[in-house]
């Protein structure tokens, strides 16, 4: 077996299962008071006087309410950014092998598909059930009577009793539309930087690249998401709110509503505290998954 063959070797299942979830965890706790502000600012009504700016939400809600409060939802969040992480990795890294031409090498809209198809899987299996959970708590604290804030797995418990499965997966078709249209960006265009960065430094598609170049790599990957998915994002957020079942009959109906009735501009509110989210989240993410993978062998 030549040396390129045995570069092009690509992580068993198991592996990228592990190293996706490591970096899940660690990313999703780094990164969460970004995570909180843009769903906050995702459910502001357009008639409330609080300040759209994330920075200065974060600021407010730490001074006035403690900062384990920037913390509400981030177990469910935690959680199911590992399990998530651990499935898209999964998925990914499945689907690139399935792709990958004969010198383990993926094209960019192989890419893209490879990173739908991790994305489509995530959202069923791990993202809407937790989404659900952390927006509705995130929703709840704001609440003049909060009835979910009695203890992190009680109040997680309760909310997801009084849900139910139909209201856990309520927000199913805009997660998904996210997750695909995320994943089918943030993992196909690292994919495409990350070659192109190989191709540069002479590199078979297997070797890693430094931790700065792998960093920077995925939060570029990060930046292009966020813009490019924000609105969707939006609508999967108001969707998964407490109450929206009377609010919106249709994840259509959503999009319509927000478009008349607040503008154009409210699909990207929330953009600036996801791109700093996406930015880390993608640094972290790729550059420990990487690292990961290299640790097991």
């Amino acid at each position: 077996m030549s040396s390129k063959e045995k570069g092009a070797k690509k992580p068993d299942p198991f592996k990228s299962f592990i190293a996706g979830g490591v970096a899940g965890a660690v990313e999703g706790t780094v990164t969460y008071p970004f995570e909180f502000a843009k769903t906050r600012l995702q459910l502001i009504d357009k008639s409330s006087t609080v300040s759209r700016n994330p920075l200065k939400l974060i600021y407010n809600v730490g001074k006035t309410q403690s900062i384990g409060a920037l913390y509400v939802g981030c177990p469910a969040f935690v959680v199911g950014n590992t399990v998530k992480a651990s499935v898209r990795f999964l998925g990914f890294d499945s689907i690139k092998r399935l792709l990958a031409d004969k010198d383990g090498k993926l094209s960019g809209p192989r890419g893209v598909l490879a990173g739908l198809g991790a994305g489509l899987l995530e959202s069923v299996v791990a993202v809407t059930p937790f989404e659900a959970i952390k927006t509705g708590l995130i929703d709840d604290k704001q609440a003049k009577f909060p009835k979910y804030q009695n203890g992190i797995v009680r109040g997680s418990y309760n909310l997801v009793k009084d849900l139910g499965l139909k209201g856990i997966y309520s927000g199913i078709l805009p997660v998904t539309m996210r997750q695909g249209a995320n994943q089918a960006v943030r993992l196909g265009s690292y994919n495409s930087l990350k070659t192109m960065a190989q191709n540069f430094y002479g590199l078979n598609p297997a070797e890693p690249l430094s931790s700065s170049l792998t960093f920077g790599i995925g939060a570029l990957a990060g930046i292009i998401t966020v813009y490019t998915t924000m609105p969707i994002d939006t609508v999967k957020t108001r969707m998964q709110a407490l109450g929206a079942d009377k609010l919106y009959s249709s994840t259509f109906n959503c999009f319509v509503k927000i478009f008349k009735q607040e503008g154009m501009l409210t699909f990207w509110r929330g953009a600036t505290p996801r791109l700093g989210r996406l930015i880390f989240s993608g640094g972290i993410v790729f550059t420990i998954y990487e690292k990961m993978i290299v640790l097991m062998g």
